[in-house]
């Protein structure tokens, strides 16, 4: 049965004018200049140091782009990219009539993929739309799934591109054959010499998961923090050479006082060493 859920934590920015391709493909980490009408990409605004300030959704239009981003990063993301364009012919506006809906299991009419993997299903922009599922059940599935999520899993500002699987999704993420943008060196040098030393991957246990921030041990030594969770299920963000040292061992992973299992999603290309 097809799901659809509105997401209330997400919300519309719009980009307008004769240089908004070049601005945004000079700036972002995915390759928009490709875009048809209606076809999207996912990636991020990034500091200058590497590690991911937004995240979102870039979906071409007849004249622009809709940006599909955390509710709680709008209005700084708008600023940011007003403050980008400089003299460049760019309009930056804030959406508030049309909402963001997700759709999984199934398609709706109007609808475009979510470019992150096929089992993330789809996105939709309207104004209205019946819903039969809720926020929290478009969670468990992205989790269920494995992607992370700026918000959730992670703050801004505090994690490179690789960490977060950006470098893993086909079609979407880090554009690597594509030319400079904020950042890029950083994430090249990460990519080209294979330095990602910590990622996230899926952490299960037998009881409730504890909450975004705490930390993970083997033998009284950090190997990651957890992420979001739902239920017994969650992600969260690891050292893989301390993680796999800890499954070799049969050493316990324990997250305030929960024994947890460790996975990689099936997605992935890496492995735990």
């Amino acid at each position: 049965m097809t799901k659809i859920a509105r997401l209330t934590n997400r919300m519309l920015i719009r980009l307008t004018g004769d240089d908004v391709v070049d601005f945004l493909q000079n700036l972002i980490t995915c390759d928009v200049s490709g875009l048809e009408v209606g076809q999207s990409s996912f990636g991020a605004l990034l500091s200058p140091q590497g590690k991911i300030l937004y995240e979102f959704f870039v979906q071409r239009q007849a004249k622009g782009y809709l940006i599909d981003c955390a509710m709680s990063g709008r209005d700084e993301l708008a600023k940011k990219l007003q403050f980008y364009k400089l003299r460049a012919d760019v309009t930056v506006e804030t959406i508030d009539d049309q909402h963001v809906f997700a759709v999984w299991n199934g398609k709706i009419e109007g609808s475009f993929p979510d470019t992150r993997h096929e089992q993330m299903g789809s996105r939709i922009f309207a104004n209205e739309l019946e819903t039969n599922a809720s926020e929290v059940d478009w969670h468990k599935h992205r989790i269920d799934v494995g992607i992370p999520e700026l918000g959730p899993d992670f703050a801004s500002g505090n994690v490179f591109p690789h960490e977060a699987l950006m470098d893993q999704y086909e079609n979407a993420g880090v554009d690597f054959s594509k030319g400079c943008y904020v950042g890029q060196e950083v994430v090249s040098r990460m990519q080209h010499r294979g330095t990602a030393r910590s990622r996230f991957v899926k952490i299960s246990a037998q009881e409730e998961l504890p909450q975004m921030g705490c930390e993970i041990r083997s033998r009284d030594r950090k190997i990651g923090t957890m992420g979001s969770s739902a239920g017994q299920s969650g992600l969260a963000l690891l050292r893989l050479d301390r993680a796999n040292e800890a499954m070799k061992n049969s050493a316990d992973i324990i997250c305030d006082q929960t024994i947890a299992t460790l996975s990689l999603p099936k997605f992935v290309n890496f492995g735990w060493s």
